[in-house]
């Protein structure tokens, strides 16, 4: 552990970012997976609705730095291209 003062607080902050990062990239997770399966039972309003649920949290996650701007819209293009397949 860390003898100085400035470094014992970096230790702290980079835990609660590591912490809140974790939780955001969860949530990222959750939201795909429920469009991918709304796309697979093949309910295109559904899908449709939980992909505006899922770019709305993936383009917020990219606003916090989360994730890169980049990473950000090729994950919504493959969820939007997925929905767009279904029927």
């Amino acid at each position: 552990m860390a003898n100085i003062k400035s470094a014992k607080k970096r230790v702290l902050t980079s835990r609660v970012r590591q912490e809140r990062n974790k939780a955001i990239k969860s949530s990222i997770k959750t939201a795909s997976k429920k469009v991918l399966a709304a796309a697979e039972a093949s309910d295109k309003e559904l899908a449709r609705k939980e992909l505006l649920n899922a770019t709305s949290v993936i383009d917020k996650a990219a606003k916090k730095g989360v994730l890169h701007k980049n990473t950000a819209s090729r994950k919504v293009a493959r969820l939007a291209g997925v929905v767009n397949r279904i029927g």
